[in-house]
C-alpha cells in the first residue's frame, strides 16, 4: 500500500488493490508527486486510520510495517503519532532525504534504531538503500512471525468500535472573520488526546492544537477573513485510534465603515468622514472623477 502527504494525506493504494508484483511497478511509474507541506503526523494518523483497517486489505494476522519517507522536518507531533502505532505492534522503519531531521527519524522508527532509521542526501541516493533495507525487512517479518508460531503473544491490531473510540456530533459556531468555536461530544471512552488539524481548503499551512483528552472544545484564533476552513479533529489513546471528526465553515469577511460623510466642499476638495471599524489598522481611500453622464 501507499500513501503520500503534504498537509494532507492521500490514499494512493490499498493493501488490497494490486496482487502481482508487475502491477504495483506500473502503479510506481505512473505515480505523480505530491509537493506541499511536511505534517508527518498527521499521515500517521491516516495510515492508522485509513491503510491499516481490514477493508484496506490489512490481515488482522499479519505483521505491520509502516515505512516512511520524508524530506522535511514534521511541522506537527509526529512522535504522538508514532508512539500510537508502535503501541499497537506496529513497525515503522524511518528514511530521510536531503533536509530531513535525523532526530526525529530517530525519536518516530522503532528500536533498535541502527536497523529502522536511514538518512540519504539526495534522492538518487535512495538506490542504495535498496538491497539493505529488503533484507532487513524480510527479516523482521520472519522473526516476528516466528515469535508468534512459539507461543509469544502478539498483540491483536484493534477494530475501531465506532462510539466507543469516535467522538461524534461537531458543531462550528460563534464564527466571526477571525475566529470560530469548535464543539464535539466525546466517545464512551475518553481519548488520551485530541489532535485538532485546520487550514484554509484551497491551500495555505495547515495548524494544529493538541488537547487534553478531557476537552471537548476549541476556540481557533487568528484566522484569515473570508476564508474556507476545512477542521479535523482526531482523538489518540495509548493502543488504538477512533475515527476523526471533519467539518468546513467560511470566516465571515471584514466589516465595512460605514457613514460616510462629505462635507467642507471646494473647487479642488473635500472632507470625507466615517465611523472607525473595530480592528481595522489602516484605511485606503480611493477617488476618481464620475464618467460623463454619471451623478457627482
Amino acid at each position: 500500500g501507499l500513501s503520500q502527504y503534504s498537509s494532507d494525506p492521500r490514499t494512493e493504494w490499498d493493501l488490497s488493490t494490486y496482487s502481482t508484483r508487475q502491477q504495483v511497478l506500473e502503479a510506481v511509474r505512473n505515480l505523480r508527486y505530491k509537493g506541499g507541506n511536511t505534517f508527518t503526523g498527521l499521515a500517521l494518523t491516516h495510515v492508522l486510520e485509513q491503510n491499516l483497517k481490514p477493508d484496506a486489505g490489512a490481515r488482522l494476522e499479519a505483521e505491520k510495517l509502516v515505512i516512511l519517507l520524508t524530506d522535511g522536518k514534521s511541522q506537527d507531533d509526529a512522535n504522538l503519532a508514532a508512539q500510537t502505532l508502535k503501541n499497537l505492534g506496529i513497525e515503522i522503519f524511518a528514511i530521510g532525504v536531503k533536509n530531513a531531521d535525523e532526530a526525529e527519524l530517530k525519536q518516530v522508527a522503532s528500536e533498535p534504531l541502527e536497523l529502522t532509521v536511514y538518512n540519504v542526501l539526495d534522492f538518487p541516493l535512495l538506490s542504495s538503500l535498496v538491497g539493505k533495507l529488503t533484507r532487513v525487512l524480510c527479516t523482521r517479518i520472519k522473526e516476528k512471525s516466528n515469535k508468534e508460531t512459539t507461543g509469544s503473544t502478539v498483540k491483536d491490531f484493534p477494530v475501531n468500535t465506532g462510539r466507543q473510540l469516535s467522538p461524534t456530533d461537531l458543531k462550528i459556531s460563534a464564527v466571526t472573520s477571525k475566529s470560530m468555536n469548535l464543539t464535539w461530544s466525546p466517545p464512551l471512552r475518553p481519548p488520551k488526546k485530541y489532535r485538532v488539524v485546520y487550514h484554509p481548503s484551497k491551500g495555505g499551512t495547515p495548524k494544529e492544537v493538541v488537547l487534553d483528552g478531557a476537552v471537548s472544545s476549541l476556540r481557533l484564533s487568528n484566522l484569515t477573513s473570508h476564508t474556507e476552513y476545512l477542521v479535523s479533529v482526531l482523538p489518540v489513546y495509548d493502543t488504538a485510534i477512533g475515527d476523526g471528526l471533519r467539518g468546513v465553515t467560511s470566516t465571515l469577511p471584514l466589516s465595512s465603515p460605514r457613514s460616510l460623510r462629505v462635507s467642507e466642499l471646494s473647487h479642488n476638495s473635500i472632507r470625507l468622514s466615517w465611523k472607525a471599524d473595530q480592528g481595522a489598522t489602516h484605511y485606503l481611500v480611493l477617488c476618481s472623477a464620475a464618467p460623463d453622464g454619471a451623478e457627482d
